[in-house]
């Protein structure tokens, strides 16, 4: 190993690590609660002893170099090993401890935090640094390791990931209450061809499932809008904008509430499985293996945890 590596400090990995995360000098500052140039100083210290430049402007936007990059994994693998030691010493005390790194797929966000404090009420000394994003962006995180664990759907069989389904997503489509189609008693998928589309963004696991329910189902919808977020497509329904496919559980409070209508689709609900995924022969943390071993164990208690959330009952009262 080159010496000058060995003299780098652990501080300044994290002062390095949040200006990768922030991508600016400034707002890694008010991270760290450190002075910008205490900040530049680090990082101009890291650079000297890993002989290369870390960080390179193009216009305004802050880049990092492919040694920033290497620089970054070597940071995480080293914060993750000590996270992981963190929690071996406290488990020889027989308690677990330390903190869980999960990346959650954006369907399962409003399920996760739930399930999370059923899993903390277990070990209260557990915390969570929980990461939302769409598809690829999470298989893009589990392939970096920055999360140890991932709850998503449609797992991609060509990867070298170890799955295990743990909760049907049910997808359904919705429209505003005055919507014509409200007053329909049962509906095909082929009724609703005639009428605008909300659908999410390429690399979202719910644009997928549903464009490939589509082809099966020989539907085709030629209004169509795209939209990045769940919060988006349920506020534009409401808003009028069209008809969406949604994951049930995301837009609960708005069925209960009378904001929207579940439409009677003859074939719906569109059901995928939610998994938690790690990747195959990685060795887990002691608190990302006892969240995979409750996520194995505890489906009866998540079912229930599921139906709760779901408003079922509110939907068929409305």
């Amino acid at each position: 190993m080159r010496k000058p590596l060995l003299r780098m400090t652990l501080r300044q990995l994290q002062v390095f690590e949040a200006v990768c995360e922030t991508r600016s000098y400034s707002r890694a500052a008010d991270v760290m609660a450190l002075t910008q140039p205490a900040v530049s100083l680090q990082i101009r210290q890291l650079e000297e002893l890993v002989g290369q430049p870390l960080f390179e402007y193009s216009g305004r936007k802050l880049y990092l170099t492919e040694a920033a990059e290497a620089l970054q994994r070597a940071g995480q693998d080293i914060f993750g090993r000590l996270n992981s030691l963190d929690m071996q010493l406290s488990n020889l005390l027989g308690a677990l401890h330390g903190q869980l790194r999960l990346g959650v797929e954006t369907s399962a966000q409003y399920l996760a935090p739930h399930l999370f404090a059923i899993f903390k009420r277990q070990h209260p000394e557990v915390n969570v640094h929980l990461c939302v994003g769409n598809h690829a962006q999470m298989l893009k995180r589990l392939s970096e390791n920055r999360d140890e664990i991932v709850l998503m759907s449609l797992v991609p069989p060509d990867r070298d990931l170890e799955f295990l389904p743990f909760l049907n997503n049910a997808i359904v489509a919705v429209a505003p209450p005055e919507h014509p189609l409200c007053q329909s008693k049962n509906l095909l998928l082929k009724d609703l061809e005639s009428y605008p589309l909300l659908i999410r963004e390429s690399g979202s696991s719910t644009r997928q499932a549903c464009d490939d329910y589509f082809k099966q189902k020989r539907t085709h919808f030629t209004h169509v809008q795209e939209m990045t977020s769940l919060e988006a497509l349920r506020e534009g329904v409401i808003a009028g904008l069209g008809l969406a496919l949604l994951p049930r559980l995301s837009i609960q409070r708005e069925l209960g509430a009378g904001l929207l209508h579940e439409l009677p689709v003859h074939e719906l609900p569109l059901y995928r499985s939610w998994c938690a995924v790690h990747l195959r022969g990685r060795h887990l943390s002691p608190v990302a293996q006892a969240f995979f071993t409750f996520i194995r164990e505890e489906r009866a208690l998540i079912s229930a945890l599921a139906e709760r959330l779901s408003g079922q009952q509110s939907v068929q009262q409305a």
